[in-house]
């Protein structure tokens, strides 16, 4: 399989999961965490599955397109590992959903942020709520959901908090 395929297997499988997780949500309250900006493509099709929950996006630094970040008050700029344990004070209510997309793509360093950013994850997700990501996390007390027929083949999980 070329790069171009893998990246649009990648990128149809991530659209295909968020939507499915959102038919799965439904009506459960919480807000959701875009862990991972990047260029803000997702962000903006958050805003469009989610149209009525608050979507707080984290990165180190904004280098999205000028349409797709957050408002100040739903942007957290900063290291991860801080931030997360910080912004308590800012979420009003814990996420249904945290898409988790910072894969980097080098094993080493995929396994070093798993070890940081599993806890952060596993405290902050709403009891009954979702993780999408695109590598796999350590979430005790988490069920690994079954992805829906004919997503294509992708790293991406779904866990449930039980």
């Amino acid at each position: 399989m070329s790069r171009l395929e893998s990246a649009i297997n990648r990128l149809t499988a991530q659209k295909a999961l968020l939507e499915h997780v959102a038919g799965l949500i439904g009506e459960a309250s919480g807000t959701v965490f875009e862990l991972g900006l990047g260029n803000g493509r997702t962000f903006d099709h958050l805003r469009q599955i989610f149209p009525t929950r608050e979507i707080f996006a984290f990165d180190r630094a904004i280098r999205a397109h000028a349409g797709c970040i957050p408002d100040a008050e739903h942007m957290i700029v900063g290291d991860m590992r801080d931030t997360l344990r910080l912004c308590h004070p800012r979420i009003p209510a814990p996420p249904v959903l945290v898409h988790v997309d910072m894969g980097a793509g080098d094993a080493t360093a995929d396994l070093a942020t798993r070890e940081w950013i599993s806890p952060l994850v596993a405290g902050w997700t709403a009891v009954g709520g979702y993780v999408v990501t695109d590598r796999p996390l350590e979430l005790p007390g988490y069920a690994e959901v079954a992805r829906p027929a004919g997503v294509p083949a992708s790293p991406h999980l779904i866990y449930r908090r039980g």
